[in-house]
């Protein structure tokens, strides 16, 4: 028999009302992980808890889940009124400082200890206390014992007194001095959960909530309510997780980031950047940019000399024709009847981005702005320019290729000599030298405008360009086979790097220097970086680290507009 009504489900726990639409936005689990990726360089798989502990979620999406926590709040903060009411703290003081006094006054102590001794009593001062305990010797005899008594005797006072500080009691009850410290442990476990449960009800992290702290307090039911609104927690998480690219190999293991997580924290950089730009100043909607190009648009023009025949709309062509000339056959066309789609030009760019990793990038944590730069510069081509090229270079001693899945673990190199006057050479032709012998710290940026000409000659467009991010002057080059290392920045290798800045000229390659803040910034760094802007004919920015990825995005997307117009 068919059942009216068809299946009926019924859902524990479940308030249609509080509990959010599964179309509500996620919380982002990537970014953090990202953030701390680009800091270490390197990501070490988040546990399950270690997840939960990270996210933010909305305080709404744990509405309705378990027992609440304000009720779990009043029940700790009514427990804690009860204590304050009961007892009073000036006769334990009193009991506190007598014990002190007695137990010190039982101490016989060797004369040559006895200033250091009545010091240590008068100033109540443990360490004092601790040296004449090793002064001792014979940690079984009545002196050293008698010292670790006076020892605890004059904690208990100290935790006493901070107990009277800290609380404010009103009861009438008085408690010996173990009494007293049992409470004062009690209201700190008290004060601990209670903060730990406004952070859960502001965050909804459940996980931070210490169960077994709790469990001293709370109703058994209560916990079991808990710890079934944690566990739910726990699966939202995991399968928020999984949707924004965090994988988990196995049950249990650790979560790792893939592609698609990549691509959502591009998307977040990318969506900040623009967000943060001045709509009056940097509109990202322009006017077409019509002519003989590649992607035909639905708008049409009356044909042109010089004006491809592929572009030619038929239809539109035909019936202008037949309107002009009625029903005479056969049918001419005349070039006034002919109309043709306009055209959007879509250049290509290649763009060679040279990240400086040398020991100074370490100050204020510009490293982290310049990986954060690169993968935002790598998503937005990605995702809007794809015809584009791309290429990295970690610049160091030396410069290096890097693909963009290496970005995030690139870390500015150890300093490993601190002479404050350093004249080396090495011949890296020698067989004998491998580059993990050479010192990474210094900049060496001939060699990395070297390797960005390599990669952008060849390239089949003549919009190329090279991002320079650097925090100042060179202080590597090489000449031949000869590395060279040489600090304070030596006017020979600006000269080197000045030959190499012409040579990308001379390919019609553009260097645009971003010059990011550094402790060791001086005059002359800023006066370096105008002067290959000013020979080669490229640009020089100076911006702080935290703005990078703005600057360097939005200028490339402005200079893109440039080649087009």
């Amino acid at each position: 028999m068919r059942r009216i009504g068809g299946v009926i489900h019924a859902y524990q726990k479940y308030d249609p009302v509080q509990f959010p639409p599964p179309s509500a936005p996620p919380p982002d689990l990537v970014s953090s992980a990202f953030e701390q990726a680009m800091m270490y360089g390197n990501y070490r798989e988040l546990t399950e808890e270690e997840l939960a502990n990270a996210v933010r979620l909305d305080p709404s999406q744990i509405a309705g889940l378990g027992p609440s926590l304000d009720m779990l709040r009043a029940m700790l903060e009514e427990r804690k009124r009860k204590i304050l009411e009961t007892y009073e703290t000036y006769s334990v003081q009193k009991k506190a400082r007598k014990a002190f006094q007695s137990a010190a006054k039982r101490v016989k102590v060797p004369k040559k200890m006895e200033s250091l001794f009545r010091q240590a009593i008068h100033r109540e001062q443990p360490y004092l206390l601790e040296r004449l305990w090793f002064q001792a010797g014979d940690d079984g005899g009545d002196t050293a014992r008698g010292l670790l008594n006076v020892t605890e005797r004059m904690s208990d006072k100290h935790q006493v007194q901070e107990l009277a500080s800290k609380y404010d009691f009103t009861g009438q009850q008085s408690m010996s001095v173990p009494k007293a410290l049992e409470v004062k442990e009690e209201l700190e476990k008290i004060d601990e959960l209670l903060k730990q449960l406004e952070q859960a009800a502001e965050t909804a992290q459940i996980g931070i909530i210490d169960m077994d702290l709790l469990s001293e307090f709370a109703e058994p039911g209560d916990m079991q309510s808990l710890e079934e609104m944690r566990q739910q927690v726990e699966n939202l998480v995991r399968e928020h997780a999984q949707r924004q690219g965090l994988e988990q190999d196995k049950p249990g293991g650790g979560f790792r980031l893939t592609p698609q997580a990549y691509k959502i924290f591009q998307g977040k950089l990318l969506q900040r950047i623009f967000s943060e730009l001045q709509p009056s100043r940097s509109g990202r909607h322009h006017g077409d940019v019509i002519g003989e190009g590649a992607v035909e648009l639905q708008q049409t023009k009356p044909y042109e000399f010089g004006d491809s025949v592929a572009n030619i709309d038929l239809p539109q062509t035909v019936t202008n024709a037949l309107l002009r000339h009625g029903d005479q056959r056969p049918l001419r066309l005349h070039s006034d009847d002919i109309v043709v789609h306009k055209t959007r030009n879509h250049p290509k760019c290649a763009t060679s981005v040279i990240m400086d990793m040398s020991g100074s990038m370490r100050y204020d944590g510009q490293y982290i702005n310049v990986k954060r730069m690169a993968l935002a510069l790598q998503g937005l081509i990605t995702s809007e320019y794809p015809g584009d090229f791309l290429r990295f270079i970690e610049m160091y001693t030396f410069a290096k290729l890097r693909a963009p899945g290496e970005i995030i673990e690139l870390m500015p190199k150890p300093v490993t000599i601190h002479d404050p006057w350093v004249q080396l050479k090495c011949d890296m032709s020698d067989d004998e030298i491998s580059e993990h012998q050479i010192h990474p710290h210094f900049t060496n940026i001939q060699h990395a405008l070297q390797l960005s000409r390599q990669n952008l000659v060849n390239c089949d467009t003549p919009n190329r360009q090279i991002v320079l991010i650097t925090d100042g002057l060179p202080t590597a080059h090489l000449e031949d086979e000869w590395l060279y290392m040489l600090y304070p920045p030596d006017p020979r290798t600006e000269a080197a790097t000045m030959r190499e800045a012409m040579l990308c000229n001379k390919e019609g390659i553009t260097i645009n220097i971003f010059l990011v803040p550094s402790w060791s910034q001086s005059e002359e760094d800023i006066r370096f970086a105008r002067r290959m802007a000013e020979t080669t004919g490229g640009r020089v920015f100076f911006t702080s680290g935290n703005n990078l990825d703005r600057f360097v995005v939005w200028d490339y997307v402005n200079h893109r507009r440039e080649i087009i117009g």
